[in-house]
């Protein structure tokens, strides 16, 4: 290396940060390693979404704010209603239509709702419906039909969605009755009529088999002139 002091500050501009492997290391470190583990920290932090990190435990255990009881409270409310039976009151009152439209249709038939749902006070859209009659109104909204599923088995009866479709095919035009359960004597009052009747008809049918049978009539006596004819015909 010359000793000339400006050629020794001309080779110095010239050479770069790193001066030794070390520093080479570190460099290489830093642009490479560093940003591949910053990417694998943010991936691993997105995929644990919002669940506490580490082995931090409660008392019972448990991962800290998150406890057993906790967890399985969520549980069973999700499994609830897979596996509950609801029993009803056969005798509490019915649901009014407009109850019934604003807790399960509204969404689909009220304002603005879907398109091509008929929605309520929409009589253009009802009217071409209301010729079906309510009882295939019903079934469809029962059974489903088209894109609207079924909404019978839910949380109403089905008496209850036959008043809620009254109360929006009314409300387009239509005098359909409000449906209500039958009377609780009505049944009853039948199945004693029937069975009245078929009291009556079983003795009449005893009485007829017991009566005797009719003796049989009589022959008729011969008449007099083949008797003497004979008679004679037999003296000669």
């Amino acid at each position: 290396m010359s000793a000339d002091p400006h050629y020794q500050a001309t080779e110095e501009a010239h050479t770069g940060p790193i001066k030794n492997p070390k520093q080479l290391l570190l460099a290489v470190f830093f642009s490479f390693i560093a940003p591949i583990a910053i990417i694998v920290a943010l991936v691993s932090f997105v995929v644990s979404g919002t669940r506490p990190s580490g082995n931090a435990q409660g008392d019972n255990m448990s991962l800290y704010g998150v406890s057993q009881d906790q967890r399985d409270r969520e549980l069973s409310d999700r499994l609830k209603k897979v596996g509950a039976i609801e029993i009803r009151d056969a005798n509490r009152a019915l649901a009014a239509g407009e109850a019934v439209f604003k807790a399960q249709c509204i969404a689909c038939h009220g304002s603005p709702g879907i398109p091509g749902a008929p929605h309520l006070n929409d009589a253009a859209a009802w009217g071409p419906r209301l010729g079906q009659g309510y009882a295939t109104l019903l079934e469809h909204a029962l059974k489903g039909k088209g894109a609207m599923p079924p909404q019978g088995g839910g949380d109403f009866e089905d008496l209850e969605i036959g008043r809620a479709v009254v109360y929006m095919a009314n409300a387009g035009g239509a005098k359909f009755p409000v449906p209500e359960r039958p009377a609780a004597g009505a049944a009853p009052a039948e199945g004693a009529a029937s069975g009245a009747s078929g009291a009556a008809a079983a003795p009449a049918a005893d009485a007829s088999a017991a009566a005797p049978a009719a003796p049989a009539a009589p022959a008729a006596p011969a008449a007099p002139a083949a008797s003497a004819a004979t008679a004679a015909s037999a003296s000669k």
